[in-house]
């Protein structure tokens, strides 16, 4: 049974604001308020309990300056993060705006605007998270999770996939684009498997020479060849009562794809030059960025193989689908990497943090670290302009299709899933598509598809030049 999920507290000054009318539903969000009208009333709460958060509402009436001034203790407060909640006409003012880009996380301006006040809260609660010793909401746990930051709803739906496949000892593949933490997630999951007392191995299949690999893989008996002076355990003889990790498995040659099939299998292996079998205990969990059902029908990858793999899928989102997570993300590293600077050099500006939101992220998060780790070197001021990230001009604006372009991605596609549903049978996925066989065959020369089937099979030999004319 899931146990409900207790209600955040959050530290709220200045109740006597019209603000008040929006805490329930701020309650019906997974908020509990706690109202304070002066420094001693919030000075006692803190007292009796802890809080993450803390939302400072300040009068328009009155100078803004001098308001923050007599709760100075408790905005300095270690280990609590706080967001402005004030008028956009005090905004205008810069001894108020370098007020709040020294003490607060976050500010939203009045008229509270609730989608946005809840999405302000989760980042400022997620960005307290990151700084406290446990750091559950921000990571999902513990373990080697601390670089898998995110409070998104496509995170959160993450981290509960991963603690489930982690209790079980199946097989895991892991899909996803390049720089999304696929790797990092094979530690989490191994980390909070049953195994995690055993040994970790990870192999990183297309950094290895196809010549080396099966050795690398299996190992090898003194003499088996050349400058074999002694036995060597290969890497999944070495994980045994553990973990294997076979990072970009797509990239394994067609021919060591059988070894690793019987391995699978019989959960035995050969190593070179050996007489006999070696039984070996270990979970499998394998990566890659490729398209493994399209290289299994372009006959690259084995399908056994893949069916043995894909036993539990589990698949990284990219940066695109978890917008929420930018800023977090990008505060989370610039902690990691300010070091030294971190009494000049403050954070992002607000420029920043708009070209970070802006751009594409086409190489994820291992892209978004190199470019705070960058910025963090590069910047001369206070805080972290685009131009420190490498994020300006025309870098920044994301890919905007056309309604054409939509068109021709959408045609591209259902061709290419026909194909592939189809063996690359000309005939059939004609068929499939509606179209005639000349159509498709303009359609494969606009799109570049090239198709590869054994000559002698009905509709695999695509027609002369001249037809495609």
């Amino acid at each position: 049974m899931e146990v409900e999920q207790q209600p955040r507290q959050l530290l709220y000054l200045n109740p006597s604001s019209p603000c008040m009318r929006n805490f329930p539903a701020l309650e019906h969000a997974g908020w509990l308020p706690c109202p304070a009208s002066s420094p001693e009333e919030a000075r006692q709460l803190l007292r009796r309990r802890d809080f993450d958060i803390g939302v400072f509402h300040f009068d328009k009436g009155e100078d803004t300056l001098k308001q923050a001034g007599r709760y100075q203790d408790l905005l300095h407060r270690r280990n609590m993060e706080w967001i402005a909640l004030l008028h956009r006409d005090n905004v205008q003012s810069p001894p108020v705006r370098e007020m709040i880009a020294d003490l607060f996380t976050d500010f939203h301006t009045l008229p509270v605007d609730l989608p946005r006040m809840l999405n302000t809260l989760g980042h400022t609660y997620g960005m307290a998270q990151l700084r406290s010793p446990s750091g559950d909401a921000a990571t999902g746990g513990a373990g080697n999770e601390e670089e898998m930051v995110g409070c998104s709803p496509v995170m959160t739906q993450f981290f509960r996939s991963l603690r489930k496949v982690a209790a079980t000892d199946a097989t895991v593949l892991i899909l996803g684009e390049s720089g999304t933490g696929k790797e990092l997630t094979a530690r989490a999951i191994h980390e909070r498997s049953p195994r995690a007392g055993g040994p970790m191995v990870a192999i990183n299949c297309a950094a290895i020479p196809a010549s080396l690999i099966q050795s690398e893989l299996f190992g090898y008996e003194k003499g088996a060849f050349t400058g074999a002076t002694q036995a060597k355990a290969g890497r999944i003889e070495s994980a045994d009562q553990g973990t294997l990790f076979l990072d970009e498995i797509g990239d394994l040659p067609m021919e060591l794809q059988v070894h690793l099939l019987r391995f699978l299998q019989e959960r035995q292996i050969d190593r070179i030059g050996g007489s006999r079998s070696i039984s070996v205990d270990v979970r499998v969990i394998a990566a890659t960025h490729v398209d493994l059902t399209r290289a299994v029908a372009e006959g690259r990858f084995r399908e056994d193989l893949y069916h043995r793999l894909n036993v539990l899928a589990l698949r990284t989102p990219s940066l695109r689908e978890r917008d929420e997570d930018i800023g977090l993300l990008g505060q989370y590293y610039f902690n990691q990497f300010s070091g030294s600077r971190r009494g000049t050099l403050r954070g992002f500006s607000r420029e920043a943090q708009e070209a970070m939101h802006r751009y594409d992220w086409p190489g994820n998060v291992r892209e978004l670290i190199n470019r705070v780790r960058r910025a963090v070197v590069m910047c001369e001021g206070r805080l972290i302009r685009p131009d420190d990230l490498g994020l300006g001009g025309e870098l920044v604006e994301k890919t905007v299709l056309t309604l054409d372009a939509a068109r021709q991605q959408a045609e591209e596609a259902a061709i290419r899933a026909a194909l592939r549903r189809n063996a690359y049978n000309l005939t059939r996925s004609a068929r499939d598509l509606d179209v005639s066989r000349v159509t498709l065959y303009r359609l494969l020369e606009k799109y570049a598809i090239a198709v590869r089937t054994p000559r002698g099979e009905e509709g695999s030999d695509l027609p002369p030049p001249d037809m495609l004319a």
